[in-house]
């Protein structure tokens, strides 16, 4: 797949913004806790107001992306990020807390632009091992960024580190500017000379399902991170939860190229099932040794889950709203993280440690069988096994249902 002409570049380049921005949540809640000196909870306001502008502005930024072209919203959204970056340090809690949120609505679109190039870049039969490496890549991200960090406010300020991650996401979004890869492909590209299709036309029971799916995959994900906490708390070795989460990111990494590497794939509603089902019994770990065990089968699944997701959306939307539907697609997975954590940590506040794994594996098999039941449902008036098509590309309705569930997730 680096092969392909102009993938190596944009995924390296994808993969400094997608770091960087997998660190913004973690940078404003150190500056918010010690530089600001306040607590734990103002610290979660600013999050939930940079997390609930990405849900927002995702599918906004991709609309403007299929109208008025890459280059012109990347430059916006680059401006906007260093604006608010190089103002953090100065900023008082009020108004970070609203900057936060308009930051979440113009936050380089790092992770749906990488999406809708691969689907652009690659041909019918290599899509899928693309994007199994671009959720590798999502997982690299979140191995790398929080970390790294957590390691620079250690040695310096959380000011100077804000800069640093703010300066990462401008150089990203200025780097995909400049490379400018097509989104569309070849035999698309009079998309964007034909009539925008109605929305109803493209988002129907299928990319709902995917959409769900989405969801739950992130909600899982988000719930698993607090549940491993929990437990190691419990257990009185919170020292593991590093080791842990790393085995677990790991482990993700190597699914997602085995999956790539397979000549056959599977629907997403069974790989989350099956990723939910794994997760279930994690929390019977005694200590940290075997959490990581017991964590390291769900790990293989998720990118591969993610994966399928991004595949089924770029089949299910026409060429000409691909940046609007990949943008619906990152609000999904948003909404799942902002989601999962409350969810699991109210799941082990009225039963026990182990009961966030219960929550969290839950969660994702809910969203697998609504997202099979939805798959199956045919629209009005319309044969149960058609979809959207566009030039060049199949549906997806033979996929399970358009599958996929996360990422990239980014996470």
């Amino acid at each position: 797949m680096l092969a392909v002409p102009g993938m190596a570049s944009l995924l390296g380049v994808s993969l400094l913004a997608r770091a960087a921005i997998t660190a913004d949540v973690m940078v404003l809640t150190l500056y918010v806790v010690l530089k600001l000196d306040l607590s734990y909870a103002a610290a979660g306001g600013v999050a939930a107001a940079l997390t609930t502008g990405l849900a927002l502005g995702g599918p906004l930024l991709g609309r403007m992306i299929d109208r008025r072209g890459l280059r012109a919203v990347m430059l916006v959204t680059v401006a906007a990020q260093a604006a608010f970056w190089l103002a953090v340090p100065v900023l008082p809690y009020g108004p970070l807390l609203a900057a936060a949120l308009a930051a979440g609505l113009l936050m380089v679109p790092a992770q749906p632009v990488t999406r809708q190039a691969i689907a652009a870049m690659t041909t019918e039969g290599q899509r899928r091992p693309a994007f199994a490496l671009e959720s590798v890549q999502g997982e690299l991200s979140y191995i790398v960024g929080p970390p790294l960090v957590i390691l620079c406010v250690a040695q310096t300020s959380p000011g100077a580190v804000a800069w640093g991650v703010g300066a990462a996401i401008v150089a990203g979004g200025l780097g995909i500017a400049l490379l400018d890869p097509p989104l569309r492909g070849a035999d698309e590209a009079a998309a964007g000379t034909e009539e925008r299709p109605r929305r109803r036309a493209w988002l129907g029971p299928r990319m709902i399902a995917v959409l769900v799916m989405a969801f739950g995959t992130t909600m899982l994900l988000g719930g698993t991170d607090l549940a491993i906490v929990a437990v190691l708390e419990d257990a009185g070795q919170v020292s593991w939860a590093a080791g842990v989460v790393a085995v677990y990111g790991v482990t993700s990494v190597v699914g997602g190229l085995v999956y790539g590497g397979l000549s056959r794939t599977l629907p997403t509603w069974l790989l989350l099932a099956l990723l939910g089902l794994a997760t279930l019994p994690a929390g019977l770990a005694p200590d940290g040794p075997w959490l990581c065990a017991a964590v390291a089968v769900p790990g293989l699944l998720v990118a591969p889950t993610l994966s399928t997701v991004a595949d089924a959306v770029s089949r299910l939307a026409p060429a000409g709203v691909r940046g609007e539907a990949t943008g619906l697609q990152s609000s999904a997975l948003a909404a799942g993280f902002a989601l999962g954590t409350p969810f699991v940590g109210a799941a082990v506040d009225l039963s026990v440690p182990a009961g966030g794994f219960v929550a969290a594996g839950a969660a994702g098999l809910a969203a697998a069988v609504t997202g099979r039941l939805l798959s199956r449902r045919p629209r009005a008036g319309t044969p149960l096994g058609d979809a959207p098509r566009t030039a060049g590309s199949r549906a997806a309705g033979s996929r399970g249902g358009g599958s996929r569930g996360a990422s990239e997730v980014s996470r």
